[in-house]
């Protein structure tokens, strides 16, 4: 059965002056997503589909272009909207994020509420997914909606129990007949290495 592969783009470079949805891959991020080219999971992929964010199509571009394949990009694919708040030092964001899975029907500081985040990332996946192509598919976007998504795919409760290893640059694994979850968070540079 065809596989979905949900990639989260790895580190990027942080700047408090741009928009976070702006922030592209760091040095690190971007040798992340070169090494992520040499896993064997890699090969099988017939469409890349990506968050429209500049650090998602950055790292769609690597894998599409290592492939011959074009980007596809969903809008609607973005990460949690947390404009409301801008760039938080990491130990703020950690808090209101902790805030954010644990109560999914609130809006915590102005930010998208994890329950319609979650909604939206299912119902655009499942969009996709709807126009019949052969072979795997990658999806490329962002830790939080990613984590919404595999908890749905899971049958779980929101929480952050599910959530990637920190850092970003990790993928999932769902059979796509069967919406069965293959695998949970591996890093996208080392083949077979959960958590």
């Amino acid at each position: 059965m065809p596989t979905a592969y949900y990639i989260t783009h790895p580190q990027v470079q942080i700047d408090a002056n741009v928009p976070v949805p702006e922030w592209g891959l760091s040095a690190i991020g971007r040798a992340r997503a070169l090494a992520m080219l040499d896993q064997p999971w890699v090969g099988s992929i017939r469409r890349v589909v990506s968050s429209a964010e500049r650090k998602a199509i950055e790292t769609a571009e690597i894998l599409a272009r290592h492939l011959g394949l074009a980007v596809e990009v969903r809008e609607a694919m973005h990460e949690n909207d947390r404009s409301a708040t801008g760039f938080l030092p990491p130990p703020e964001f950690e808090a209101v994020a902790d805030q954010f899975f644990a109560n999914p029907h609130k809006s915590i500081r102005g930010w998208e509420r994890a329950i319609d985040a979650q909604q939206r990332i299912v119902r655009e996946v499942e969009t996709v997914l709807e126009i019949a192509r052969s072979g795997d598919i990658a999806f490329v976007g962002h830790g939080g909606v990613g984590t919404l998504l595999l908890l749905s795919l899971s049958g779980r409760e929101i929480s952050r129990e599910a959530d990637q290893p920190a850092g970003g640059g990790n993928f999932f694994a769902y059979d796509i007949g069967a919406r069965r979850v293959v695998h949970g968070w591996w890093p996208i540079d080392k083949a077979g290495h959960g958590n």
